[in-house]
């Protein structure tokens, strides 16, 4: 079943998309959302393009989330880089650790931006980027997100933009810690990987027809979304620029020249 689009305009986005996207003439696109399926609803898809920084921002957990009275689910997500511009960049932690009150005042006088670290970036670029991590992103990149679905973000800097703040609601759960290398890696020059198997979704790329065992914990229903050649589910083909819920792995036929992300809550 092909997941409904949802295109989101923003004020960082681009008039010109790489294809198979294309703009409503006078738009600026900066996100297209693939609607989560009633079957999993904790798991939202989507695509981000940029042509101006994104807000410096954090998201709390779920905890976090649900003391707040924001619901139950929190927002860790992650990051594929498909296509960048020369010397795109991601800005993820700190460079060094900082106090509350020292990433209060740079939040304040602008000058954490320059306290990010920050991640000059190109196509097979992945961050794994937790709960709680301080982060931004720069213009020129074409990023696929898979995140708990969730849409609560506090932005603690946003270059002057009139766009709301929420410093102390930020403040209350941002991470000053530098970034864990160990959440980065780069997808392997050819073959199939795990890219996440964490506590909320797991994530794997697949590069033609998968390895017997990579996906052998996918026993329930799942997203696939083909970034190069087509995958049928169910019987239906699935190109690039859609994402469709497969009831179960046996459903997906993978082609052998072709490129995908499958994904599924954790457990499932």
């Amino acid at each position: 079943m092909l997941l409904p689009i949802r295109t989101i305009e923003k004020v960082w986005g681009r008039d010109v998309l790489p294809a198979p996207f294309a703009v409503p003439q006078g738009r600026r696109i900066g996100e297209i959302w693939f609607e989560p399926p009633a079957q999993l609803p904790e798991l939202l898809v989507k695509y981000l393009f940029t042509s101006d920084k994104l807000s410096v921002q954090c998201h709390p957990n779920s905890d976090q989330a649900e003391a707040a009275g924001l619901g139950r689910q929190g927002k860790e997500e992650c990051w594929l880089v498909i296509a960048a511009e020369p010397g795109a960049k991601l800005g993820i932690g700190f460079e060094r650790a900082l106090a509350p009150d020292e990433m209060r005042a740079a939040a304040l006088d602008g000058s954490i931006e320059d306290l990010l670290s920050w991640h000059e970036v190109q196509a097979g670029d992945f961050f794994y980027i937790p709960a709680n991590t301080v982060h931004a992103i720069g213009p020129g990149c074409s990023i696929v997100e898979v995140q708990q679905n969730s849409d609560i973000t506090y932005r603690l800097y946003d270059y002057g933009r009139d766009r709301e703040l929420h410093l102390e609601a930020g403040m209350a759960i941002a991470d000053g810690s530098p970034y864990d290398a160990a959440l980065m890696q780069r997808l392997p020059g050819s073959g199939s990987a795990s890219l996440v198997d964490g506590p909320y979704f797991r994530l794997d790329w697949v590069d033609g027809v998968p390895e017997e065992g990579l996906l052998y914990s996918y026993a329930a229903p799942l997203l696939v979304l083909p970034l190069q050649g087509e995958v049928l589910v169910a019987g239906e083909v699935v190109a690039p620029g859609e994402c469709a819920l497969a009831p179960d792995l046996a459903s997906v036929t993978f082609a052998p020249e072709g490129k995908a992300l499958v994904t599924a809550p954790s457990g499932s």
